[in-house]
């Protein structure tokens, strides 16, 4: 199993829009940097675990955690003309960008701020902060278990 932190606009699609889904289950879908959607298509599995992330907005942070029901698969959107996610160079047999389905597994109790992670001393050498504008980042076990419990403290 692998950790993950994905990242989403909480205006756009946040922890309480996932909460709200049939099943708390939904496609995390138009990721448009190729870093990224490697994580996605290459190294994301079924299982594996992720930290929501609320990214661009007046507090950043983690929302809760989710974790990954299906694997990578060509994201419908860039076939769709009428999708913000079009992509023209994508096509059925050479798909460009990839999606997953993530279930809701805890809505944290209280936002953890982005403050707080980079005050912590055992995660300043997370990716999150060598690679901000990333929306999908691996995060370490020993990462992992330090914001389990700052989220429980």
């Amino acid at each position: 199993m692998n950790y993950w932190l994905f990242k989403s606009e909480p205006d756009v699609y946040g922890i309480d829009h996932l909460a709200a889904e049939p099943l708390q289950q939904c496609r995390w879908d138009g990721i448009r940097n190729y870093q990224a959607r490697n994580f996605l298509r290459d190294k994301v599995q079924v299982g594996d675990q992720v930290l929501f992330y609320h990214s661009s907005c007046p507090r950043p942070g983690m929302a809760g955690v989710m974790e990954v029901v299906k694997a990578a698969y060509p994201d419908p959107a860039q076939f769709d003309l009428e999708s913000d996610y079009f992509d023209p160079k994508a096509t059925q047999d050479k798909p460009q960008w990839y999606a997953v389905d993530v279930k809701l597994r805890k809505k944290f109790a209280r936002h953890l701020p982005l403050s707080a992670l980079k005050a912590h001393p055992d995660l300043k050498d997370m990716m999150l902060f060598r690679q901000g504008r990333l929306s999908v980042v691996p995060v370490t076990m020993a990462e992992w278990q330090t914001i389990e419990s700052m989220v429980k403290g």
